[in-house]
């Protein structure tokens, strides 16, 4: 907690000088060294939300699968193993394959969509396993409680199963996609460019974003230190956000499982 107040106490500190309602309403100018930064907060919303529509569902369905109907055959164990391994892959890994498979191979371009399905290939690892460690840790006597009155499997899963490890997959669901908003290298080789208009952003065009709005203040931008910094603080308070959010589903989850 100590360090956690310390960075946002520093940053914010250091981002007074720039913050301003212009700053966070107006569309950038001069490459982004000067004018404001919404179409960099528009462009980061657009990539968590993108990647959410792309991830969750798949995600979720493959841990259900993988725990209620895959049993422990060695198929399901690969899968798990692959899934462990591409958790653990850096996020320049997937940039470089999202901008090699995605971007030329696939032709989708340098384009808001092709960072949603980087970011979404990224994510998705950590929403299957905290689906299946939450659909884990459903009792059992549930299960048998629900087929004992003639509830098929798939009644079983998505009528009981699911509705109980909800709070577990929301809250790992939330922590994924906060990450996702924080990264660099993904965007960078598949949809974020130095400077946007709000009203040309489409699936297939690029689109502006605060990590590397941010990464190219500090490295070419030449721009005044507290624009950096108060660019940095608008990203440290969504990803905050996220995780308050997220806290607090699990905090009311557990309550309800308490009652």
């Amino acid at each position: 907690m100590a360090v956690l107040i310390l960075v946002t106490v520093y940053i914010a500190a250091k981002a007074v000088p720039a913050l301003s309602i212009d700053f966070l309403l107006d569309d950038p100018s001069r490459a982004g060294r000067s004018g404001g930064i919404f179409p960099a907060i528009v462009g980061t919303l657009e990539l968590i939300a993108g990647t959410a529509l792309i991830a969750v569902p798949l995600g979720v369905l493959t841990g259900v699968y993988l725990t209620e109907y895959g049993g422990n055959g060695r198929v399901t164990r690969v899968v798990t193993a692959a899934v462990d391994v591409l958790n653990g892959t850096p996020s320049v890994i997937f940039g470089l394959f999202g901008m090699v498979v995605i971007v030329v191979y696939l032709g989708m371009g340098y384009s808001l969509i092709a960072g949603c399905v980087t970011l979404a290939l990224m994510t998705m690892p950590v929403i299957i396993r905290t689906t299946q460690e939450a659909v884990r840790a459903v009792p059992d006597d549930l299960r048998e409680a629900s087929r004992a009155i003639g509830a098929t499997k798939m009644q079983t899963t998505f009528r009981v199963v699911l509705p109980t490890a909800v709070n577990g997959i929301v809250t790992g669901t939330i922590l994924s996609l906060a990450r996702a908003a924080g990264e660099t290298a993904p965007i960078m080789f598949t949809a974020v460019v130095v400077q946007a208009k709000v009203a040309d952003y489409a699936l297939t065009e690029p689109v502006m974003a605060l990590p590397y709005h941010l990464y190219y203040l500090a490295t070419e931008g030449r721009a005044d230190p507290s624009m950096m910094y108060a660019t940095a603080l608008v990203l440290l308070v969504i990803v905050l956000a996220m995780f308050l959010l997220a806290s607090y589903v699990r905090a009311r989850g557990e309550k309800r499982m308490r009652q």
